[in-house]
């Protein structure tokens, strides 16, 4: 198992932000210190404007380095476009890795499954996972599937991948809250499975499977997770109700289904955080 990190994404916040730098940093201290899981360490891959241009517009890559806030959840910071661009290049340094036969972890921020192809937004400035999606299907390494199972509709994502051929995207999120999209499926490769805040923990855990079973479905060669740690059932910023087992068991599936698997840190918000993270890659694990 490797994790993709770069120390410098701890480099920005806005005070009483609740997407902080400990998110990752306190996450980092717990997972050098485990002795369950054998680590290695990896640094995100360089990224061009070309990569970014397949998910997203001139326009875009332009406004981030703008220096006015893009909404009152997502103010701009100084290199901010330089963290978002190196949460890109851990997402397809990952990728990469998993193609190559190595279970990957991208443990970053800014997360980015809510960055549109023309708009910042949800504390996410660049569609990560759509991107290293995409990267994969242009070295063609697809079919891909994409599954979120952060607590809020991974938009972003949806926005960048509905409509591409050999790309299928599955969400399973809290339909009546932010940012309240994700209410249904789009075309024929976007797969949404919303539930209302608050739905039982077994009926939150078999909606989860039923979505994975339907991208196992579709064949890949390659499965990225957008792992968001927030439908946790202590999370801050939601009404999730899965517990830490949950996310053991969503890696158990990973390592289940046989396929090349990388995954990504969306959001997750609760001082449990780093606990999360490491019982989702125990499960990856074998654990």
């Amino acid at each position: 198992m490797t994790l993709v990190c770069d120390p410098r994404c701890t480099g920005y916040h806005q005070t009483g932000h609740p997407e902080k730098p400990n998110r990752v940093a306190r996450t980092v201290d717990l997972l050098r210190l485990q002795k369950s899981i054998p680590l290695k360490w990896a640094e995100p891959a360089e990224v061009s404007d070309e990569v970014l241009l397949r998910g997203h517009t001139p326009g875009h890559l332009a406004r981030l380095k703008v220096a006015t806030a893009f909404d009152a959840d997502t103010p701009w910071h100084p290199g901010i476009e330089e963290h978002a661009r190196r949460s890109v290049g851990a997402a397809i340094r990952a990728m990469e890795l998993a193609a190559s036969g190595e279970p990957a972890f991208a443990l970053m921020r800014p997360p980015g499954h809510h960055a549109e192809r023309d708009r910042a937004m949800g504390f996410c400035y660049y569609s990560s996972m759509a991107l290293a999606a995409l990267e994969a299907k242009a070295r063609g390494l697809g079919p891909v599937a994409v599954f979120d199972f952060d607590v809020h509709h991974g938009n972003g994502t949806e926005d960048v991948l509905k409509g591409v051929d050999g790309v299928v995207f599955a969400s399973v999120h809290q339909g009546d809250t932010y940012p309240g999209t994700g209410q249904a499926d789009v075309g024929s490769n976007v797969f949404n499975l919303p539930l209302a805040g608050g739905t039982s923990r077994s009926a939150w855990r078999w909606t989860l499977e039923k979505a994975w079973h339907r991208l196992l479905a579709t064949r890949p060669r390659l499965i990225g997770i957008s792992a968001g740690f927030d439908a946790y059932s202590k999370d801050p910023l939601a009404n999730g109700t899965l517990e830490r087992e949950d996310f053991q068991m969503l890696g158990q599936w990973a390592r289940a289904s046989g396929i090349p698997t990388f995954a990504i840190l969306e959001g997750g918000y609760s001082l449990d955080l780093p606990d999360l993270v490491l019982h989702f890659l125990l499960g990856w694990e074998g654990k």
